[in-house]
C-alpha cells in the first residue's frame, strides 16, 4: 500500500511540475493551472473526485485522460480514472452504446436532437451518487463535452444546477494550412511547417497529437495540411505513407485529414497530356487516385481546390467551367463519402473590377454543383483585407453548398508580429445582414442553410480558417494570434457567440481569471482590429500593401505585371479625389448585392463610412458626418491608429507582475515593433496621399519625419520571408 501511495504521489508531483513549467505559450488555452479562488477550488474538489469511463475506444480514453489531466491540474489534487461507478463523486462519461451507466439515464430522446457531435453535460444522480454526466451519441461528442466541462472550470463557472446541451451549428469546421513540402509556410510566420516529411512516417512528433488536441478542444473536425498552391507530389505513394501516419494521429480526436490538390496532377505525373475534366482518361486517373488515397486513409476527408486563380491550373484551361471541374472530382470521392471544397477565390486580369470576379463566375453555375461539392468563399470579395464588405456571392447562391473562409494567420494584419484579434472581424461578417429576404438574412443564417431551405433542402455547411501554426514553441508566433484561432473554433461551433465573450473566455483560460487583468486586456483585444484598419486602410481603402510580402505599406505601387496587383488600382487617388466607384456610374459591382443592400451602399447618406471608399470615389473636400473634409478625416484615422497602438503599449506595460514574465515581455517587445510599423504605415500613406491631394497635414499632428522617397526605399526592404519560394513541382507543369 505504501509503495502504491509513493508511486501515486510521485506521478502527481510530476504532473504538477509539468503544469508549473515556464509559460512559453505551448499549452495555449489548455494550461490547467490551479484554480486561484480557493473556495471555488474546494467546491470543485468535493464534486470532482474521479472520472468514470466505461468505454474503451481510443477517443474515450483520450477524453478520460484529458479530464484527469485537466482536473488534477485545476484542482491541485490527483484525480483517478475508473471503469466502474463508486460512491465517490465525479464525472461519468460515455454514450448509451458503450456505457451502462449512461444507458441507465434514458437520455436517448434528448441526445437524438444533438446529432453525431453534440453533447449533454448535467448534474444528476447516477447509481445513488451525485455525478456530473457527459453524454453523447458518439465518442467524439463525449470528447467535445469533456473539453467544454474543463472550459467551465478554467473560467471559474459554477457547477450548481449544471445542464448544458450543445451541438455544432455548422457541419464542416476546418482549418487550412498554407504549408509547402519544403516546410516553408506561405504566410504567417511562426517557424517552419509542423509536418516533418523527412522523418515521417517512422517518427511521429508529439506535437502532432498536441495539435490535434488543440483543435479538438474547439470542436474543429477537419484539417487541410498543405498549401492551396498545391504540390502534386503529395498524392504519391511516397507521401501518402507519411500523410496516413498523420491521419492516424488525428483520427481519435475527431479530425479528418484533407489535401489541397493541383488540378493538373495527371499531367504533372506524366501520365496524361491533358487534365480536361470531361476527358474519360482524366476521370479514370482521378478515380484511380482516389482509390489509392483511401487505401492509405480509409476516412480521408477529400480535396481542397484552388483552380484557375493566380496562376494555378483549372478546368478553364480546357474550355470547361468550375462546375465541370468540381463535379468530376466529386464523383470520384462520392463512393468514399468524400467532399470537394472548391475555392471561389478567382479573378482575371481582363475584368474591370476584381471585386466582381467570384460573383460573375459562380452565380451562373448556381445549382449545377454536385451535392458533395462545397464552395469555399472568402468573407470579402477581394482578399482578407482588414475590412471588407461581405462577398455578394453569399447572397446570390440559392442552390449551392457554401462555407465561409476567413484568416487567422494575419497576412494583411502584421503576420505574427502585430496584435490584431480577429474575433470582431469574424463576428462582423457573420452578423452582416445581406437583406436577401428582408431583414434577418444574415450571413450566419445563409451559412447554416436556414435561409435557403426551400432551394437547397440538404445543405452541407461550414467555415474554414487559414491558420499559421509552425515550429515556434508557442505555435503561432505572437501569443495573441492564438486568440483568433480560438475565436474561429468557437464561432464555427456556435456563430451566435460574441467576440467579446470569446475574448473573455480565452483570456481566462490562457492567462488569468483576475478582473484587473481581464478588463484592460480585453479592451486592448477588442480595439486591436480597428487600430489595424486605421493605420493601414481606413474609410474603405484597401490593398495598399507592398507586393510579395503583404506586410508593409506601398500605396504608390503601379508597376506590377497585372493592373489588379497594383495598389493604385484600388485607391484610385487623383487630383479629383480618392476611392473606387462601384456604383452604376462606375464598375456597377454594387448591382451584385440584393437590391435593398445595393441601394444602401450606393447612397452616401446610408453607406457605412468605414466602407465608403470601397464603393465611392469622392473629392478630397467631401464633407464627412463629423463635419471634417474627407482629407482631414483620412489623416485623422491614420493618426488615431498609431495612437491606439501606443495606448495598447501603455496599458500592457501596467500589467507587469500580473502574469508570467516570459509572455509579458514577449508581448511588450512585439507591441514596440507594432508601434514602429504603425508609424511607418501612417507616415508612408499620409505623405503619399498628400503628394496627390496637395493638402496640408493638420497642425495638431506630428509631421512625418521623412519624404516620400524615403518611405518608398523602406518598401524595398523585406522584413518577412518571401512566400514565393523557388519554382517547384507545384509551379511547373509538364
Amino acid at each position: 500500500m505504501r509503495n502504491r501511495f509513493v508511486l501515486g504521489f510521485l506521478c502527481f508531483s510530476a504532473l504538477l511540475a509539468s503544469l508549473a513549467r515556464a509559460e512559453d505559450g505551448y499549452d495555449m488555452w489548455l494550461r490547467y493551472q490551479p484554480v486561484a479562488n480557493e473556495n471555488l477550488r474546494q467546491e470543485y474538489q468535493s464534486q470532482l473526485q474521479q472520472v468514470v469511463a466505461e468505454g474503451n475506444s481510443q477517443t474515450i480514453k483520450i477524453a478520460a485522460s484529458e479530464l484527469q489531466r485537466g482536473l488534477s491540474g485545476l484542482l491541485s489534487k490527483a484525480v483517478t480514472i475508473s471503469t466502474t461507478s463508486t460512491s465517490a463523486t465525479g464525472v461519468v462519461i460515455g454514450t448509451p452504446a458503450n456505457s451502462k451507466l449512461i444507458a441507465s439515464l434514458n437520455l436517448k430522446k434528448r441526445l437524438a436532437s444533438l446529432g453525431d457531435e453534440g453533447f449533454l453535460i448535467e448534474k444528476t444522480r447516477v447509481a445513488n451518487t451525485d455525478q456530473i454526466v457527459i453524454a453523447a451519441n458518439t465518442d467524439v461528442g463525449v470528447l467535445y463535452g469533456s473539453f467544454h466541462l474543463l472550459r467551465l472550470l478554467q473560467t471559474e463557472q459554477s457547477l450548481n444546477k449544471l445542464s448544458i446541451a450543445s451541438s455544432p451549428k455548422l457541419q464542416y469546421r476546418v482549418v487550412n494550412h498554407w504549408d509547402n513540402v519544403n516546410r516553408l509556410v506561405e504566410r504567417g510566420y511562426a517557424g517552419l511547417s509542423l509536418w516533418d516529411w523527412g522523418t515521417l512516417p517512422e517518427l511521429k512528433s508529439p506535437r502532432y497529437a498536441d495539435y490535434a488536441r488543440i483543435n479538438a478542444s474547439l470542436g474543429i473536425n477537419g484539417t487541410v495540411i498543405n498549401n492551396v498552391n498545391a504540390d502534386p507530389r503529395l498524392m504519391s505513394d511516397q507521401f501518402l505513407k507519411k500523410i496516413a501516419a498523420l491521419a492516424d494521429v488525428f483520427r481519435p480526436y475527431g479530425i479528418k485529414l484533407y489535401l489541397s490538390i493541383n488540378y493538373n496532377a495527371p499531367r504533372a505525373y506524366g501520365d496524361l497530356d491533358t487534365a480536361d475534366p470531361l476527358d474519360p482518361r482524366v476521370q479514370a486517373w482521378w478515380k484511380a487516385r482516389a482509390e489509392k488515397i483511401y487505401s492509405y486513409i480509409p476516412d480521408f476527408g477529400g480535396y481542397l481546390v484552388k483552380a484557375d486563380s493566380e496562376g494555378q491550373p483549372g478546368p478553364q484551361g480546357y474550355g470547361r467551367n468550375h462546375a465541370d471541374g468540381a463535379n468530376m472530382l466529386a464523383d470520384t470521392l462520392k463512393p468514399f463519402k468524400g467532399v470537394v471544397f472548391w475555392r471561389a477565390f478567382v479573378y482575371h486580369p481582363d475584368i474591370g473590377d476584381r471585386f466582381r470576379g467570384a460573383y460573375d463566375e459562380f452565380t451562373p453555375l448556381d445549382g449545377k454543383f454536385k451535392e458533395n461539392v462545397i464552395l469555399q468563399i472568402k468573407n470579402g470579395p477581394i482578399d482578407f483585407q482588414p475590412r471588407e464588405p461581405v462577398s455578394p456571392l453569399f447572397a446570390s447562391l440559392k442552390k449551392t453548398n457554401m462555407m465561409m473562409e476567413v484568416q487567422v494567420t494575419q497576412e494583411y494584419f502584421g503576420f505574427a508580429t502585430h496584435l490584431a484579434y480577429q474575433g470582431p472581424l469574424f463576428e462582423e461578417a457573420l452578423k452582416t445582414d445581406l437583406l436577401v429576404k428582408g431583414k434577418g438574412s444574415t450571413l450566419a443564417n445563409i451559412l447554416s442553410g436556414d435561409l435557403n431551405k426551400a432551394t437547397n433542402k440538404n445543405p452541407r455547411t461550414g467555415m474554414a480558417a487559414v491558420i499559421n501554426p509552425g515550429t515556434d514553441r508557442n505555435w503561432t508566433g505572437h501569443p495573441f494570434v492564438q486568440s483568433s484561432w480560438y475565436a474561429f473554433g468557437r464561432m464555427a461551433w456556435d456563430y451566435s457567440l460574441t467576440s467579446d465573450a470569446i475574448a473573455d473566455e480565452w483570456l481566462r483560460m490562457t492567462f488569468s481569471n483576475q478582473e484587473k487583468f481581464i478588463a484592460p486586456v480585453k479592451k486592448i483585444m477588442m480595439g486591436s482590429r480597428e487600430a489595424g484598419v486605421n493605420y493601414r486602410s481606413p474609410l474603405g481603402l484597401t490593398h495598399l500593401y507592398s507586393q510579395g510580402d503583404h506586410y508593409g505599406p506601398a500605396p504608390w505601387t503601379a508597376d506590377m505585371g497585372r493592373a489588379d496587383w497594383n495598389a493604385v488600382y484600388y485607391h484610385r487617388a487623383a487630383e479629383d479625389g480618392i476611392g473606387f466607384n462601384r456604383t452604376a456610374t462606375g464598375s456597377n459591382a454594387l448591382a451584385q448585392y440584393p437590391a435593398e443592400l445595393a441601394k444602401q451602399y450606393a447612397d452616401l447618406n446610408t453607406v457605412p463610412e468605414d466602407l465608403i471608399l470601397w464603393f465611392h470615389h469622392l473629392p478630397w473636400d467631401y464633407k464627412m458626418k463629423s463635419g471634417k473634409t474627407l482629407w482631414v478625416e483620412l489623416v485623422d484615422k491614420y493618426y488615431s491608429g498609431v495612437a491606439q497602438v501606443r495606448t495598447m503599449q501603455a496599458e500592457w506595460s501596467k500589467l507587469e507582475g500580473q502574469i508570467d514574465s516570459e509572455r509579458f515581455e514577449h508581448v511588450k517587445a512585439l507591441l514596440a515593433v507594432q508601434e514602429r510599423d504603425a508609424v511607418r504605415w501612417r507616415d508612408s500613406c499620409v505623405v503619399y496621399f498628400q503628394s496627390i491631394s496637395k493638402l496640408p497635414i493638420p497642425d495638431a499632428y506630428e509631421k512625418p519625419a521623412h519624404d516620400l522617397e524615403y518611405y518608398k526605399m523602406l518598401a524595398r526592404t523585406t522584413y518577412v520571408p518571401d512566400p514565393w519560394h523557388p519554382a517547384g513541382a507545384s509551379r511547373v507543369l509538364k
